[in-house]
Order: structure tokens, then sequence, then C-alpha cells
């Protein structure tokens, strides 16, 4: 058998065995192997189990649900080679969006065929879809639907990814055509999205303006209230002043008065004892 068509066949029943729950894979990899002849007997034995992050990758690639990730990767490149950065924050919010909507589809399809996929193995499934995004020969490697283990973008070469699939890892995924017309237009979106996004600039401006004339003129109020508090705090103070020189007169003249209270009482009654001191004689 031809080495072309020997791998061409390993791929072919990685496949289906990729797509099997991995509590399921070793016993169906080694019937398979038991059906081939040698030398691909060998080889499939070889295959190493997927974890279940992998098979969930796997089973959204078979879906067919990976294409948008992968032309949004050759995006996202062609942005970074023209250096657009509008265009690059635009696919990068895109990238997000997608990779968050993939993974989550990818985890509801593992979980359809039976499987439990773990918060730890939800972020690599995001991972992994990112790394596809953004890295084409990731994507490749994903598109093969032969995920052994989960990828990490920034961390991919060609040794890394060779250990991720099980089976024959092809070139990476050429960026689809330039389409002159497509680029038009992008580019006439993106003046758009600039002009508007100068409007909402300059329109924030003047809102802001506004706002500061409004605060300016609400400092002004506080400051003059806070000087008038001021002044009645020192008029309160002169008057409790005030009020306390006029208790302690009050105190001394009420002494006073307690004092000649005394003395017309004794007064009278003395004048009483020497009336009737009269009365008698």
């Amino acid at each position: 058998m031809p080495d072309a068509d020997a791998a061409h066949k390993l791929d072919a029943i990685a496949a289906e065995l990729y797509a099997l729950p991995p509590a399921e894979f070793t016993a169906a990899r080694n019937a398979r192997a038991g059906l081939a002849a040698p030398e691909l007997a060998k080889r499939l034995k070889a295959l190493r189990k997927p974890t279940v992050s992998a098979w969930a990758v796997n089973l959204l690639a078979r879906d067919g649900q990976l294409a948008d990730a992968v032309e949004l990767s050759a995006a996202l490149r062609e942005a970074q080679d023209d250096l657009d950065a509008a265009e690059l924050a635009r696919l990068g919010r895109q990238r997000r969006q997608l990779v968050a909507a993939l993974a989550k589809q990818a985890v509801g399809l593992a979980e359809d065929a039976g499987g439990t996929v773990s918060a730890a193995a939800r972020d690599d499934v995001a991972a992994t879809i990112n790394a596809a995004v953004m890295d084409a020969a990731a994507a490749a490697a994903v598109l093969t639907a032969r995920l052994v283990k989960p990828l990490e973008a920034g961390d991919i070469d060609p040794a890394a990814l060779a250990d991720a699939v099980g089976g024959s890892l092809p070139g990476a995924v050429a960026p689809p055509p330039r389409d002159d017309l497509a680029e038009r237009r992008a580019r006439k979106a993106a003046e758009k999205a600039a002009r508007e996004a100068e409007r909402l600039a300059n329109e924030a401006e003047r809102e802001l303006a506004r706002v500061d004339a409004r605060r300016a003129k609400a400092q002004e109020r506080v400051d003059h209230v806070r000087e008038r508090i001021d002044d009645l705090r020192r008029d309160l103070a002169a008057l409790e002043a005030d009020e306390r020189t006029a208790v302690e007169k009050l105190d001394a003249v009420e002494s006073e008065r307690s004092e000649a209270a005394a003395k017309a009482r004794d007064a009278a009654q003395a004048s009483e004892r020497a009336q009737q001191a009269l009365d008698d004689a």
C-alpha cells in the first residue's frame, strides 16, 4: 500500500475513532487495529486517547461549524499585515464572540453525546478554538477533527501540532483569494465606522463641556453656601458668648435679689414686732 494511501486510510479511521467518546476510544481503536493489515494496525494502535476537550472540538469540526473561525483567522492575519487598527479592533471583538459561541456549541455537542465537560475542559475548548482563529496551522490541525489534546494560541510550532493530532497533519489552510469588491466594501464600511466614531467623539466632547459648565455652577453654589455656613457659625459663636455673659449677669442679679429679699423679710418682721410692742404699751 503506497504511503499516501496508507496515510489517507489511517486518517479516515482515526477521524471516526476520535468522534467517539473518550471512554470508548481505546476499545474501538484496538478492534479496528485487529482487523487491519499489520503496518496499518501498528499505526492505529499508536493513536492516543483524546482528552474530553479535544473530543468536544473534534465533534465541532465534524459538524462543520469551524468554517467561520477559519475565515476570521485569515481576515485577522490580513488586518495585521495591513496594520489596520480599526479593522483589528472590530475583528478582535468578533473573534471573542465567535470563540465563545463555538465553545458553547462544542460543549453542547459533547454533552449530547453523553460526555461530561468540566469547567477546566470548557476553558481548554475555548483556548483551542481561539488558537485555530489566531493561527493558520492550528486551524488546519483543528479541522482534521483528530485532535488528541487541546491547543493554545501563542505556543504553536510544528512539533506541538504533530503531537496534538492523531494521524497525519495537513499543511496550513490557505487564506481565501482576495476579493477586490469585498475589500472596497470593507474599506467603505471602515470609513463609515471611522466617521461615526469621530461624530460620537465630538458629541461626547460637547456633552462633556456642557456637564463641566453645570459642574462649575454647582461648585460655585456649594462654595457660596459653605461661606454662608461659616458666617452663621461665627455669628452663632458670638451669640453663644453673649448668652454666657448675660447668664452670668443674671446669676449675679439673682444672688443680689435673694439677699435683698432676705433683708426685706427681716425688716418686715422687725416692723411687726415694734408695732406689737407699741400696741402692748
